[in-house]
């Protein structure tokens, strides 16, 4: 059986420097002694005793992960970059799936207190988030919010650019010639609403104005799609593209406008946004915005870890840049 002695020799470290780095003491442990330990740890098959670790550092070494829809392919591969990133550091990782309800996000802060977490990983949903960040500033509990900005002064966050990521894709479209262009947005009051406010000022600057007769609120969901695009329809508007913010919704729109026998992108393009898998594999193959999933999760569990471990962080709000992915569901206009 592996010990803290076997541990020390082969990082050819004291057991004193083993020790904190086990009990997340960061003092006298330089960034690269410390990742030459933990991957000592990983090789040697070291499991230190949780049970008498978490008496004196009064931790249980777990965080809590808070997601609005695992079902939405969006969110599994943020939640595998936090449990991935989680596993390195020695950390296990509690989901909590909300379905998009300010209750449940609620009811999950106050399970995962009650589970003694370290910290939470939390992904808001629509409703106004004071009250629950108060909860967890109460608490006491180290947290990152991720994904859907917010804009509220000091509070760590990891998200994608996504004021960027729509400005470049409406810029793509207006670039092949489109001016009637719909957009099928999210929830009001939602984070999503920065990529509205791209499509808007990629529109501004080719000297457009947002035609709110096509412009409709949608779910983030194929129903919602569904939804939307029924109602442009119905009500007989015309365009040639349509910008939808993200890529269940561009699903759903896309399947009512060849239930309608509209072609795609023949008759409507269309685009989505997240690059979720399906995406590149459906007819015709989704041009889209490709968000960093996965990074997001792994550098969100790296600052929620700092918190724990009382280290400051570099910089409390990171925005990472999405990616233009150019397929074949928008063509020219004519």
């Amino acid at each position: 059986m592996t010990t803290i002695k076997d541990v020390a020799k082969a990082a050819n470290v004291s057991i004193t420097t083993v020790s904190r780095v086990i009990n997340h003491k960061s003092e006298g442990v330089g960034d690269e002694t410390r990742e030459k330990i933990l991957r000592v740890m990983e090789e040697l098959k070291y499991q230190p005793n949780r049970i008498a670790r978490g008496l004196v550092t009064k931790r249980t070494n777990t965080l809590g992960l808070i997601l609005p829809d695992i079902a939405n392919p969006f969110f599994p591969e943020i939640a595998r970059g936090v449990e991935d990133t989680a596993n390195i550091y020695g950390y296990n990782v509690i989901l909590c799936n909300t379905d998009d309800r300010a209750d449940k996000e609620e009811l999950y802060i106050n399970v995962l207190k009650e589970k003694c977490v370290d910290g939470i990983i939390f992904n808001s949903s629509a409703s106004p988030v004071s009250g629950h960040i108060k909860q967890l500033t109460d608490y006491d509990m180290p947290f990152v919010l991720l994904d859907r900005y917010m804009d509220i002064d000091h509070l760590p966050g990891v998200y994608s650019d996504g004021f960027d990521g729509m400005y470049q894709m409406a810029r793509y479209v207006l670039q092949m010639g489109h001016r009637d262009v719909a957009y099928i947005g999210g929830p009001k009051g939602r984070s999503a609403c920065n990529r509205y406010e791209g499509f808007k000022q990629a529109l501004d600057d080719y000297g457009m104005t947002a035609q709110k007769r096509l412009i409709e609120e949608g779910n983030y969901k194929l129903s919602g799609g569904k939804e939307a695009m029924t109602k442009l329809l119905d009500r007989g508007e015309k365009f040639t593209a349509v910008i939808c913010a993200n890529d269940l919704t561009a699903v759903g729109a896309m399947e009512i406008l060849k239930q309608r026998g509209c072609a795609v992108p023949g008759d409507v393009s269309v685009t989505g946004f997240d690059d979720i898998q399906i995406a590149g594999f459906m007819e015709p193959k989704l041009t889209t915005v490709a968000q960093p999933c996965y990074e997001m999760g792994e550098v969100a569990t790296g600052m929620l870890i700092k918190l724990i471990e009382g280290r400051e962080l570099e910089q409390a709000e990171i925005k990472l840049k999405p990616q233009l992915v150019i397929r074949n569901s928008v063509k020219k206009a004519t």
